[in-house]
């Protein structure tokens, strides 16, 4: 039996997480401008989800059920990953910053990355051997982009939105403790996963992920992945017309922002060795679509998007990114449309008690 050992409070875990890296509860998305007109690529209303996707987002295929579930984003449009530039931002997760890289164009300027839960050895080594095992145990199916998979959730036919139970016989076991340990996290609270999906990544397949949002209609708010076997990096980007706001930092040590006017470029220049200069910099304006973020993911290490970073980025892995074989572990809620008060709230349930016997097999 898997045993996952209890975290501190707060599921912040002992010396793994920088001080001040506090989780944010996930509240309602606030409402932010759409993806900019984008041909093949779901562009919801400004501040509010879509109910359904247009045609060419849908895939009547078994679509791209972890980290993509029921969308996929035609190969035209996402850049391949040997296209694919250097991320020009890296996520912090200690002051949840997305912070310009040094040596390139942003280095020395920042702004507020809202939406990300990010816990460093969430299990131990022990348990990730375990669950490793347990899962090679069943067999791997093939999938997109050089992934295989292993599926635990309901029948799902996205083009024509329709869901049932199908051969769907639960979460796996070992699965129980985890889904616990997950409660613990105040940024989970209250978190049911009603499915759960296993990519296994590989660089001798050039596996991969294009950028994408995961299905609205069917799953909610929070996605939750579990980072097993390597290191890798998510990639963010954003596809809206409105352009984003960054502020001068004071400096490397603290990460701060400055706010605007009182930041001198004497500090912003000890990178460039210039020294002296007093004029005043001011916050910069930059198209959203020029920005994209890494949010870099430790082995073992937990993940959650949720508001901005869930509805208005896309994620991506680039197999540039996969140096050795990597195992995804996805847990998805259900959305409001089959929660509680909800349209569909019998069928949410019926499948919420499936999923939580964990006793299933992959379907």
């Amino acid at each position: 039996m898997l045993g996952v050992t209890p975290m501190p409070p707060a599921c912040q875990p002992t010396g793994g997480r920088p001080p001040g890296c506090e989780a944010v509860p996930p509240g309602p998305p606030a409402a932010t401008a759409a993806p900019g007109p984008c041909p093949g690529h779901w562009a919801p209303a400004a501040g509010r989800r879509p109910r359904h996707r247009p045609r060419a987002w849908r895939d009547s295929g078994a679509g791209l059920r972890a980290e993509a579930a029921g969308t996929r984003s035609p190969p035209h449009v996402a850049p391949s990953p040997e296209d694919a530039g250097e991320d020009n931002f890296t996520y912090c997760p200690a002051s949840g910053l997305a912070k310009g890289n040094e040596h390139l164009e942003f280095a020395g300027w920042a702004f507020p990355f809202p939406g990300v839960f990010l816990m460093e050895e969430f299990i131990s080594e022990d348990e990730e051997s375990e669950i490793v095992e347990l899962m090679d145990r069943d067999d791997w199916k093939l999938s997109q982009s050089g992934r295989k998979k292993q599926d635990y959730g309901p029948k799902v036919n996205f083009k024509k939105q329709r869901l049932k139970a199908g051969s769907f016989t639960g979460l796996p076991s070992f699965s129980k403790k985890i889904v616990a340990q997950m409660n613990a996290c105040s940024v989970l609270g209250g978190f049911l996963p009603v499915e759960q999906c296993n990519l296994d990544y590989m660089p001798e397949r050039g596996s991969a992920i294009d950028p994408h949002f995961d299905d609205w209609w069917l799953w909610g708010e929070r996605l939750v992945s579990l980072n097993l076997l390597s290191k890798t990096v998510l990639s963010m980007s954003c596809d809206s017309v409105d352009s984003i706001q960054l502020f001068p930092t004071f400096g490397k040590e603290n990460g701060e922002l400055s706010p605007p006017g009182s930041f001198t470029q004497t500090s912003a220049c000890k990178n460039s060795g210039e020294e002296g200069i007093n004029s005043i910099l001011s916050p910069r304006f930059v198209p959203s679509k020029e920005v994209t973020v890494a949010i870099h993911l430790p082995r073992r290490s937990l993940v959650v998007l949720y508001s901005d970073a869930r509805y208005k980025w896309k994620h991506a892995i680039y197999r540039k990114h996969i140096e050795h074989r990597r195992i995804c572990v996805t847990f998805r809620e259900l959305s409001a449309e089959f929660s509680a008060g909800g349209r569909h709230e019998e069928l949410g349930k019926e499948l919420l008690e499936i999923a939580l016997s964990f006793q299933g097999r992959p379907v």
